[in-house]
């Protein structure tokens, strides 16, 4: 596999990577108070969107792209050379900072959060998964995931893969028509799972942090890492296929999209060790692409 290469710098974290219209699109936490940029196979930024802490994106059927402000836990709609409008209040179910989201093909949002306050320190607690329907409702689907992150619907859209990341897994739900969750499995291992009251205050037993992460052609994972210095490629079964090590020393590649024009360009987020002091603004993060064997399903 070829070595990564840099894309763009500059950014202060970037995350919720996304493929769409011929553009990466990121999310950058604290760039100028919040931003979300696309960014072309060349490395240019095309559009530059404020919004407070922005983390997933998505995209309605028509075409408007939805974003998650963390802090003030909303999810807005943007509709093209328009200005953000709220969408869903995701307060009244969401603990800890607002995180993840993704759209799928009807247009139901499905959204989460930490669960908990991470910076200030408070001990992990279990965490719902939301669904925001097109009128906007919000309704909890899911309870008691350990720190849900990246969310991701199967092509046939009957299957959700949740992120579990201080859980070292990701797991799966079966989707009825109408939208409601069963099923619940263990979709992916990486590592073993720690009791959340065993968990260390720097997450330092936890041995893997699924984070932003991608599904390919052939149902495996490419993981972001949020707790170490690599990801990896890995089967359903927990098989470490393929590895890359971030490609900056000091560095944590924290969410990856696979994308391009043939959907084998896998997109990388790196950025500083969050513990080492993430939300300083120090605009150390980057992008880096590289090419891998298998797409996008």
């Amino acid at each position: 596999m070829a070595e990564p290469t840099k894309l763009l710098d500059g950014g202060t974290f970037f995350e919720g990577p996304r493929w769409h219209e011929g553009c990466w699109w990121v999310s950058d936490f604290y760039t100028d108070g919040g931003r979300i940029v696309a960014v072309d196979p060349e490395g240019a930024i095309v559009r530059d969107i404020s919004l407070e802490q922005p983390s997933g994106l998505g995209w309605l059927p028509d075409g408007d792209l939805l974003a998650v402000s963390m802090s003030n836990h909303k999810v807005w709609r943007i509709a093209d050379g328009a200005a953000p409008v709220p969408y869903a209040d995701l307060a009244p179910f969401a603990r800890g900072e607002s995180n993840d989201m993704t759209v799928d093909a009807q247009g139901r949002v499905w959204v989460d959060s930490f669960g908990y306050d991470l910076y200030a320190g408070e001990r992990p607690t279990g965490s719902p998964l939301m669904r925001v329907d097109p009128d906007g409702t919000v309704t909890p689907v899911a309870d008691g995931l350990h720190f849900p992150n990246s969310i991701m619907v199967a092509p046939a859209g009957d299957t959700l893969v949740v992120a579990e990341t201080i859980a070292s897994r990701l797991s799966a739900f079966d989707v009825a028509a109408d939208g409601t969750l069963s099923g619940r499995r263990v979709y992916c291992q990486i590592a073993p799972t720690v009791p959340l009251a065993e968990i260390a205050e720097d997450y330092s037993n936890v041995g893997y942090g699924p984070d932003g992460c991608t599904l390919d052609a052939e149902g495996c994972v490419w993981a972001g890492n949020s707790l170490g210095n690599w990801i990896g490629r890995f089967s359903p079964e927990g098989e470490v296929l393929q590895r890359i090590d971030a490609p900056e020393a000091g560095m944590a590649i924290y969410a990856v999209q696979l994308g391009g024009a043939d959907g084998r360009t896998l997109l990388l987020c790196v950025a500083p060790d969050w513990r080492a002091g993430m939300g300083d603004n120090e605009a150390a993060a980057s992008l880096w692409t590289v090419e891998v064997d298998v797409p996008h399903p």
